[in-house]
């Protein structure tokens, strides 16, 4: 690894989290059992729903999700091109389509509800959105739009756990909820993440088929229960670890110190980079308590050369990244699906200019003041 002044990332563990993760350890019981258990109830009480099923990673939930759902061959789910891809390769994964819609503008870095309504076909089978850097989508205009077609809204909130907006808790609003815990997340696990639903038959659905879709659990039967069981689905495993699930209880509890510590470096940068020339920061409108700020994403002025500005960046040991290339332009997506360049004017235009600044819980003012400093040392010349 580089030896950064101020790295994109870096994952918040201490004491708390060793002493989890022994403890585990002294249990003898290392795969999903009593501290995940544990770990699903106060996730769900945290952000107010019946009931959480902790999975393996981020993608495991969204395909959790797409296969609960039962979509399949001759389906199609529209989903914004500007996220990681790992919705869209769920998607094709169950043999179905991901259809791609624009982003709202460079304010805004969601899903536009206007061009997913417009996207809409009979095959569509279901809408994704990302709440893009821990910032919510409209929800509002998508579950309306979600509920005049009798479709079903999945939030992917790898982004956001646990964030309240307006609109309500990122992931409850929807029909269903999918979480990220890994390693550069703000609660981070290394790998792991969390589903929940509205509907509890759903929800019991998604935790058989995070096992296998088997009638009788290894915790079940190592308490004595039956040793025969049966499968009443096409699951696959999915379950997480005793020790991620650990380490998601101490990351949890200082969840909301940790959110404050990152809404004070984003202040910090609205604050001092507000006046640098052509410069976008995505959501500045909002108040800076509605998001998880998992990114600090700022977009660059038309033409500039963005690898020439990471790389002045980079001399002055302040790590960058870019978040995200869209999905739609990848080659097995538009060697599948036929898309290309041009079809989203928003998501494109944002995603060549997009550049995303360190942001972590563990940053202090310092940390701040050198990456700010380094940016405007940086910034193309207007």
């Amino acid at each position: 690894m580089n030896d950064w002044k101020v790295p994109l990332y870096r994952p918040e563990t201490g004491p708390a989290e060793a002493e989890a993760v022994a403890e585990v350890l002294r249990s003898n019981w290392l795969s999903t059992g009593p501290v995940t258990q544990d770990f699903e109830a106060r996730y769900a009480e945290t952000l107010g729903v019946h009931g959480a099923v902790a999975v393996s990673n981020g993608t495991a939930a969204l395909h959790l999700a797409v296969l609960a759902l039962g979509i399949g061959p001759g389906d199609e789910v529209i989903m914004p091109s500007l996220s990681f891809v790992s919705a869209a390769a769920t998607v094709t994964l169950a043999g179905a389509t991901p259809v791609f819609a624009d982003i709202t503008s460079g304010d805004d870095l969601c899903l536009d509800p206007a061009d997913a309504a417009r996207r809409i076909t009979p095959r569509t089978k279901a809408i994704v959105t990302m709440h893009y850097g821990g910032h919510a989508a409209d929800l509002t205009a998508l579950a309306e739009l979600a509920r005049a077609h009798g479709i079903p809204l999945i939030e992917d909130s790898a982004h956001a756990p646990a964030t309240r907006t307006p609109h309500g808790v990122l992931g409850t609003v929807g029909d269903i909820g999918c979480y990220s815990f890994f390693a550069t997340k703000n609660l981070a696990t290394g790998e792991g993440g969390m589903v929940v639903a509205r509907d509890p038959g759903l929800l019991a659905r998604i935790r058989a088929l995070r096992s296998h879709a088997l009638t009788v659990s290894a915790q079940d039967r190592h308490r004595g229960g039956p040793s025969v069981y049966d499968v009443d689905g096409f699951g696959l495993n999915y379950r997480p670890t005793e020790i991620s699930s650990a380490l998601g209880r101490v990351q949890l509890a200082g969840l909301p110190a940790a959110q404050e510590r990152r809404q004070a470096v984003v202040r910090h940068y609205r604050e001092h980079l507000a006046d640098l020339p052509g410069i976008t920061v995505p959501f500045a409108g909002r108040p800076v308590q509605e998001s998880a700020h998992h990114l600090f994403a700022v977009l660059l002025p038309d033409g500039t050369n963005r690898a020439e500005i990471q790389e002045r960046l980079k001399g002055a040991g302040i790590q960058t990244g870019v978040h995200y290339p869209p999905s739609h332009l990848f080659t097995a997506y538009r060697e599948r699906f036929g898309t290309g360049r041009g079809d989203l004017p928003v998501t494109e235009r944002v995603t060549d200019a997009q550049l995303s600044l360190p942001l972590y819980a563990g940053m202090d003012a310092d940390d701040a003041a050198l990456v700010v400093e380094a940016v405007r040392q940086a910034w193309p010349a207007p």
